[in-house]
């Protein structure tokens, strides 16, 4: 939770001293491309306010998240997906609006790229998103079980050489490929004693389901402790190998 915080509040504090420097100090050098740009472009961007709108765009992007901040430690399970598509939906809808504020002969060219932009971006995360949140189903087949959705796969049961059901979920340090939210970790993280596992949890859902197989460390739970209870005991008696 407070690592979640303070790289959340790194961003803001981020937002807040860039939109800051370039409001009140006119450091429009901070600002992607105006550097580089034509003397009368640099002229004609700061009459028509373009990098003024800029700096409050980010400053006002830093405090809507400043805002936001505090959900953190509420429990609402979704804050940092709700500041993550926050900031997104800020950032690019904003980008899309100051292309009014272009030189006349870049406007359109502005609009083309930041909509496109746009639009790719949020379609990226919307992806992103579905697949990161698609519930985790185990299906018991007759001689395997299957892990369903993003990194799932399919073990035999003569593969399983321990399984059990904990009340709490092993300290994990670290992500190497998966989806780490606050509410949801899916795919390959490192886990405290355990090392190199695989998770499909829903976080403060207990009990969590351990099956270790020749290949593979799994973790297991439903949104529902009597569902993740049913896998066990069904395993339990398909496989044999329960203790």
């Amino acid at each position: 939770m407070w690592l979640f915080f303070f790289i959340q509040l790194a961003v803001v504090l981020v937002f807040l001293l860039i939109g800051w420097a370039i409001v009140k100090k006119e450091a429009y050098g901070l600002i992607s491309s105006f550097k580089s740009r034509p003397q009368e472009e640099k002229e004609e961007l700061i009459r028509n306010g373009y990098p003024q709108k800029t700096g409050k765009l980010l400053l006002a992007t830093g405090m809507v998240l400043l805002f936001l901040l505090p959900l953190l430690f509420t429990s609402f399970p979704y804050a940092l997906e709700v500041q993550i598509a926050v900031m997104v939906v800020l950032l690019l809808g904003g980008f899309i609006y100051l292309s009014k504020y272009e030189i006349p002969k870049k406007r359109k060219k502005s609009y083309i790229i930041s909509s496109s932009i746009a639009f790719i971006t949020l379609g990226f995360l919307a992806v992103i998103f579905y697949l990161g949140f698609q519930d985790p189903e185990m299906l018991l087949k007759e001689d395997s079980f299957e892990v369903t959705g993003v990194y799932g796969d399919e073990w035999s049961y003569e593969e399983i050489i321990h399984m059990e059901l904990l009340d709490e979920m092993p300290e994990v340090t670290l992500r190497t490929n998966g989806y780490g939210m606050q509410s949801i970790s899916k795919g390959h993280f490192k886990v405290k004693d355990f090392g190199s596992s695989l998770l499909f949890i829903y976080k403060g859902n207990s009990p969590y389901l351990y099956i270790e197989t020749d290949s593979d460390k799994i973790f297991i739970n439903s949104k529902s402790a009597e569902q993740t209870k049913d896998w066990y005991h069904q395993l339990e008696k398909l496989s044999g190998n329960a203790e």
